[in-house]
């Protein structure tokens, strides 16, 4: 059988039963799609363009950050400057900081300057095996800034090899324009933007931040109706500092995740099981603003609800860039296990975007995306900290 590339001799990650690896594996590539991942001693006789030797390394799938906040203008370090002298997130917030200073550098942004902004941090996760990636707008809360930011995320997928999937959340914040007014901005928000990013081809699923600073669970099911008349999926910003049960509002919508969760309860647990919403934890977010709540793991486990990793990497609660990181926080704040925390940045956070028929796992049909390692245990990938140990990233095959 004719392939155009052979990786051969490496440990092999499939992802799809767990976290135990294969040894003496070999992958098989053909017009960027995988014809073959498993053992040599099964595989076909492939007559192979080319063939890379991969001296026992551990080959995974492509790494996912399944919720960033990447594109934005300016920086909030003052703010965590205020938060270690004592401030809140909710102080700074009703004092005009927080998502509302991060709008007015980013409507001042251009195109350019945003994704001039942007790449640094897109290329630093994909210098640790960063293959898929979600961008969130919301810190535009206007059409034209919504759409400028959403162009630009558009815009680094086609600049970089590397696959972008949109978030449209214009339900971040209330801008100052509406204030005392939400149900005037979530108009907006479902009679306008929806429908002209929609109808532009900028949004791939639509978010809302559903919490007491935020939006209530009757506004965030108004934005969701507005989705669901354009065919777009939701997912949702849910019980990240209190308990509005907007993850229980998400399963209902068929959402692809709720995400953060501290606050989850049982009830929310529950619903999310049952429609096969992904829990998507946030352990850089919960880290930096010194959270004390847990998610509840042990709930999400035996209700077999599948866990998601993701870096939310923006400037206001984690400016994290290092979905490695983000693995090793997950299993150290949170408890998950090496295995959870591998799936929770492959298959599970492919599943958090729709896209588990495409990608997460090494098996045939599905995109060659692969992270190739320098390390002698899957385990190592959770253990080290300030430690990349990627030998080589491999993108729609190349």
């Amino acid at each position: 059988m004719s392939c155009d590339q052979l990786w051969r001799d490496a440990q092999l990650l499939t992802m799809k039963q767990g976290a135990c690896a294969i040894m003496d594996g070999l992958v098989a590539m053909r017009d960027g799609i995988i014809l073959y991942a498993g053992p040599a001693r099964t595989a076909p006789d492939f007559q192979a363009a080319r063939t890379t030797a991969c001296e026992g390394r551990l080959i995974t799938p492509g790494l996912i950050d399944c919720h960033t906040h990447l594109v934005h203008g300016g920086s909030r370090a003052e703010e965590w400057q205020a938060r270690l002298a004592g401030a809140s997130y909710e102080e700074i917030a009703q004092a005009g900081g927080g998502i509302v200073s991060t709008m007015k550098a980013t409507r001042q942004a251009s195109e350019e300057a945003l994704i001039t902004a942007a790449l640094p941090r897109l290329e630093a996760l994909m210098a640790e095996g960063l293959t898929t990636v979600e961008i969130k707008s919301g810190y535009g809360l206007a059409l034209e800034a919504e759409r400028r930011m959403l162009r630009a995320a558009r815009q680094l997928g086609k600049m970089r090899k590397v696959t972008v999937k949109t978030t449209f959340l214009g339900a971040h914040a209330l801008p100052p324009e509406f204030a005392g007014d939400a149900d005037g901005y979530i108009d907006l928000v479902t009679k306008v933007m929806i429908p002209a990013l929609a109808e532009e081809g900028l949004i791939d699923a639509v978010d809302a931040f559903c919490e007491g600073i935020g939006f209530t669970p009757a506004q965030t099911e108004r934005v969701f109706t507005a989705a669901a008349r354009h065919g777009l999926p939701v997912k949702l910003h849910a019980e990240q500092l209190s308990n509005l049960h907007g993850a229980q509002l998400a399963a209902s919508y068929g959402a692809l995740s709720a995400d953060h969760l501290e606050h989850l309860d049982a009830a929310g647990v529950a619903a999310m099981a049952a429609s096969g919403t992904v829990a998507t934890l946030l352990p850089g977010a919960f880290y930096f603003t010194r959270e004390t709540v847990l998610p509840p793991v042990a709930l999400l486990r035996a209700a077999g609800v599948p866990i998601a990793l993701a870096t939310d990497c923006n400037p206001g609660t984690s400016p994290l860039t290092s979905l490695l990181l983000a693995m090793n926080m997950g299993a150290t704040l949170f408890r998950l296990t090496v295995e959870e925390c591998l799936a929770g940045v492959t298959i599970n956070a492919a599943r958090a975007l729709g896209m588990a028929d495409e990608i997460g796992t090494l098996e045939p049909g599905k995109r060659c995306d692969l992270a190739i390692w320098d390390v002698d245990h899957p385990a190592d990938l959770v253990y080290r900290m300030g430690f990349n140990p990627l030998h080589a990233r491999i993108w729609s095959g190349s």
